[in-house]
């Protein structure tokens, strides 16, 4: 039996009935056969056994009152994963999905897509199964306020530095760190994603969208194409979805399609600037269901249904995990579908990468794809340390550059090991090697 497959068999008895964990470490183990081979010194330290183990597990109960006088108790998260490369970085996410299993695979996915932004960050995940959907602003104080209590015994700005996810957006944001700042009477960088005036960095809620543009932009440059002419599909409706539309206007493509928990809009004329800004409105401000663009600008409403059936040239699955499935993902490429480009985390199920992988698409999986939202993180983080603020079109000019590296980067290291225009084994080698030669480097800890 070979080593990643010993180092499987025991994960996947120690973390069993852990699915969505298990598919994180089974995707990055199948790409590192070669790289085992050509450097044993991984195995002789232990490298694969330490990298799937979180350094530190931090589950605990927050209590807090609801509207009614009721005490609600919600569960707490935070998984430490690595910190090889620097403090622990990665986001909260506050919905009634969370459990361990899913906050463990977002936390080693973040390690690797951290790594591969060349910057100084470990990885790590956390959040609740409390859904800030429906309660007051009073009732989600109470819980951010209650979760943070006892969160900031564990964080700091040179220790974890948690950033905002599903559900966690400026409001959560801003009550956590008012917490923080209240018990441990300092102001420092401790959370990302914050308020324009106290602390937080322009182009912040626009990097992961914009980012996951830009990979795709790159993709395309290997084959001489730009978004000129694109029909483009987006999944979800929020911060991600939002940016990704407005980056692919810019660039002159047309995105048709955007969707919730409740179904998905199409619009054969595309979603323009205009109506990008009463979707934010809908869903920023007014918290309202997409359904509504529908009736408002007499697109069809397909309820219960999931972009990719429709048409199209490129696709960004920017919602949850496994969203496409191997049945979505062959009607994709039926349809003529050439780039996929993720915004969110592990949305394609392993037959729908296997799919995307064999037929040689441009794909560019979430860990390379949607990084651009964690590396302006850093962004921010270096900002506060110096005690300044960068404009937007500084931001926007790194946010690129960092982009840009990661496609090189997963492009390089699948041409190494044999694999050109394989970025999911290109992107699971480059991360991987930093943080396991780092580990190297620091000794068994």
């Amino acid at each position: 039996m070979s080593y990643i497959e010993r180092v499987w068999e025991k994960v996947s008895q120690r973390n069993a009935g852990e699915v969505e964990f298990l598919q994180a470490v089974r995707e990055v183990l199948d790409s590192l056969g070669p790289v085992m081979e050509r450097n044993p010194k991984y195995e002789a330290a232990g490298i694969l056994e330490r990298i799937v183990e979180p350094e530190r597990q931090i589950i605990f109960r927050v209590p807090w009152i609801d509207d009614k006088g009721k005490a609600q108790v919600n569960r707490g998260f935070r998984f430490e994963f690595n910190s090889a490369l620097g403090p622990y970085k990665g986001g909260l996410r506050f919905h009634p999905s969370v459990n361990q299993s899913v906050l463990k695979f977002l936390g080693f996915e973040q390690v690797f897509k951290n790594s591969l932004t060349t910057l100084m960050m470990g990885g790590g995940k956390g959040g609740s199964d409390f859904d800030p959907k429906g309660k007051s602003d009073r009732e989600v104080m109470l819980f951010c306020q209650s979760f943070m209590t006892e969160l900031q015994r564990h964080i700091g700005h040179h220790t974890d530095v948690p950033a905002g996810d599903i559900g966690v957006g400026g409001r959560e944001l801003g009550y956590m760190f008012g917490q923080y700042k209240r018990i441990r009477n300092e102001f420092t960088g401790v959370l990302t994603g914050k308020g324009i005036t106290w602390g937080g960095s322009l182009m912040r809620p626009e990097a992961t969208g914009y980012g996951a543009v830009y990979f795709a932009e790159e993709m395309l440059k290997t084959r001489n194409e730009t978004f000129k002419g694109k029909i483009c599909t987006v999944s979800g409706s929020g911060n991600v979805a939002q940016y990704t539309v407005e980056k692919i206007n810019e660039l002159g493509g047309k995105v048709v399609t955007l969707s919730d928990s409740g179904g998905t809009i199409y619009d054969r004329e595309g979603i323009t600037a205009e109506k990008l800004a009463w979707i934010m409105e809908l869903k920023n401000v007014r918290r309202g269901r997409i359904k509504e663009y529908a009736g408002k600008f007499g697109a069809e409403y397909l309820e219960g249904e999931r972009p990719w059936g429709i048409k199209c040239d490129c696709a960004f699955p920017s919602a949850t995990q496994n969203e496409i499935n191997g049945d979505d993902a062959k009607t994709l490429l039926d349809n003529g579908c050439y780039v996929v480009s993720e915004g969110a985390n592990m949305p394609s199920s392993p037959e729908a990468v296997d799919l995307f992988v064999a037929n040689r698409i441009l794909y560019g999986p979430g860990k390379a794809a949607n990084a651009g939202g964690v590396a302006t993180s850093y962004l921010e983080m270096r900002q506060n340390s110096a005690r300044v603020h960068w404009s937007r079109e500084e931001v926007d000019h790194k946010l690129n550059a960092i982009m840009v590296k990661i496609h090189e980067a997963a492009a390089a290291a699948a041409e190494e090991y044999g694999q050109p225009g394989n970025y999911v084994m290109g992107a699971n080698i480059a991360g991987f090697i930093k943080v396991a030669d780092a580990m190297l480097d620091q000794g068994i800890v």
